[in-house]
């Protein structure tokens, strides 16, 4: 019996392990003892808040934070910095978020953190869109790209980088299956010993009704024991009155001596009913404890097995979250290559059929005197401006969903609406191309007061048929052709620098939003005359896609 409650008492020792519970991490931090366990603990702690208490999460993630450049841990310093801003954010306190998002990427970026320095840079961005200040979110991301570019890191990089996390993800998913079949066996295994305790609580309960018998018919002997010694005493009674008849000597002798047989007899029934009591109870005792240690070792069994399985499911669902989270990533970064649709198409079939638009407007820009301009700066200065104005072009262009980039070439640069399931929004394309040349207009303007060589841009648009596709093997690429994209690039070249020069399609597709000039008939190379329009801005009153 000791040896079974000294097991049971250690089955309850080995349960003591964590979950992951606010309470449980408040009573883990009160316990802690290092600063480092601490800042992880208040990290968790901030966590587990942060949907249902944001005051609180802000309160505890801050503390973390402090904790973290207590000890000079950046990485952590820079996580905490982040969800003080995610909480902020919740709280729609957009000024306290930026000022934190901005702590967590100067952070990250002491750290070397790449992961967390997109995500710094993407909630930083996308703040300043919401407050509709373009320009600084455009400094955002070019601050970005020029970290990475000093530091050496590209996009292949972080793909190389991913795989490898991909990998060893892989391998730690398969040592958990591993693990799991493992654990089931031991189930299998702890199933087979409860069978087996079931099997001998039974048999124990079989000899409890035997034991229950057995006593049953001692008290039975018992009770024949004390009617025979009613009769002896009866029969004493009777040889009494029989002795008073004898001598006053004799009868005393003899009623002393009846006396101590009586006595006698008393005694040894009173002594061997104390002692079948005692039995019984003994017996009765051991049966009850026995009982309830199979009971209570059968319960801890199935509790251990329980916690077991939960912990191991709760690790495999976190391997599987960061493996999503990664994935997501993977496609985000082929979405800034290829359309949405032929992205999906590429990732369930392997390629991407060639397809055929009838309606896309196609836009093409190209610098003036740029080649004069090129030799006025040194190789650097050239290819900085030129990844400025395009970095800004990409940037206006990202604000219309369904505008997607094509390429560019040199100082050439084309983008085309329309290529997916709805018809093109020429509206979105002219709103777009009068951006980019207010954006090089503003650009123009602080180039003059510095004294530097500026860009100034012809834009055209056409709008017709093509036909789009993927070409190439290695590096490959997302293409359109066809008489349109010609006719867009003729409109581009028969421009004028600073504004906007549309066909005639496009023009009956766009004429009641927007106040266009005729220019009447140009004549096109290897097109022959064509009715060109500049746009001069939008119509009053007029609806157009923002």
């Amino acid at each position: 019996m000791r040896l079974l409650i000294i097991f049971t008492f250690c089955c309850f020792a080995g349960l003591a392990f964590g979950q992951n519970t606010i309470e449980d991490l408040k009573k883990q931090l009160q316990e802690a003892g290092s600063t480092k366990e601490k800042m992880y603990l208040t990290y968790d702690l901030a966590e587990a808040y942060l949907r249902s208490n944001t005051e609180t999460s802000i309160e505890y993630a801050k503390r973390a934070y402090q904790l973290a450049t207590d000890i000079n841990n950046a990485n952590m310093g820079a996580e905490a910095a982040f969800l003080v801003g995610r909480g902020y954010e919740r709280d729609r306190n957009e000024r306290n978020a930026e000022v934190w998002y901005r702590t967590a990427l100067a952070k990250a970026k002491e750290a070397g953190d790449s992961d967390l320095i997109i995500k710094s840079v993407e909630r930083r961005s996308r703040l300043a869109e919401k407050d509709r200040n373009y320009r600084k979110a455009y400094q955002i991301v070019e601050e970005a790209f020029n970290y990475f570019s000093q530091n050496g890191t590209s996009i292949s990089d972080l793909e190389r980088k991913y795989e490898q996390q991909r990998n060893a993800l892989d391998q730690e998913r398969q040592r958990l299956q591993s693990e799991i079949n493992r654990l089931s066996d031991e189930k299998d295994l702890l199933s087979t010993d409860r069978d087996q305790l079931q099997q001998q609580q039974q048999r124990l309960v079989k000899e409890k009704k035997e034991v229950e018998q057995e006593v049953s018919q001692k008290e039975e002997r018992l009770a024949d024991v004390s009617a025979a010694k009613l009769r002896a005493d009866s029969l004493a009674e009777i040889n009494k009155k029989k002795y008073e008849k004898l001598s006053a000597t004799e009868a005393q002798r003899e009623a002393v001596l009846q006396a101590q047989k009586a006595d006698l007899a008393e005694a040894k029934l009173e002594a061997e009913r104390s002692r079948r009591e005692a039995e019984r109870n003994e017996e009765q005792r051991d049966q009850l404890m026995i009982l309830a240690g199979s009971g209570i070792l059968l319960t801890l069994l199935l509790l251990v097995l329980f916690l077991i399985s939960r912990r191991n499911r709760r690790q495999l669902k976190d391997k599987n979250r960061v493996i999503e989270q990664e994935k997501e990533r993977s496609n985000e970064l082929l979405l800034n290559i290829l359309p949405a649709n032929i992205a999906e198409e590429l990732r369930e079939y392997g390629k991407a059929q060639t397809r055929k638009y009838e309606e896309v407007s196609v836009m093409f820009s190209d610098f003036k005197n740029f080649s004069r301009i090129s030799e006025q700066l040194s190789p650097e200065e050239l290819v900085e401006e030129l990844d400025r104005c395009f970095k800004g072009f990409d940037f206006i262009i990202g604000n219309y969903p369904e505008i997607e980039k094509i390429k560019t070439i040199g100082d050439a640069y084309m983008c085309a609406s329309g290529l997916n399931d709805r018809k093109t929004m020429p509206a979105s394309m002219i709103k777009a191309a009068l951006e980019m040349q207010e954006y090089l207009e503003e650009q123009k303007q602080e180039r003059m007061r510095l004294g530097k060589p500026y860009f100034e841009a012809r834009i055209g648009v056409h709008t017709g048929p093509v036909v789009a596709g993927v070409v190439g093997v290695n590096k490959f690429a997302y293409d359109i052709w066809g008489d349109t994209v010609n006719t867009a690039s003729r409109m581009e070249t028969n421009g004028q620098p600073g504004r906007v020069n549309i066909s005639e399609a496009t023009y009956n597709l766009i004429k009641y939003q927007f106040d266009c000039e005729y220019r009447g008939k140009v004549q096109a190379k290897n097109k022959g005359l064509i009715d060109m329009y500049f746009v001069k801005g939008v119509r009053a009153n007029a609806t157009v896609p923002v």
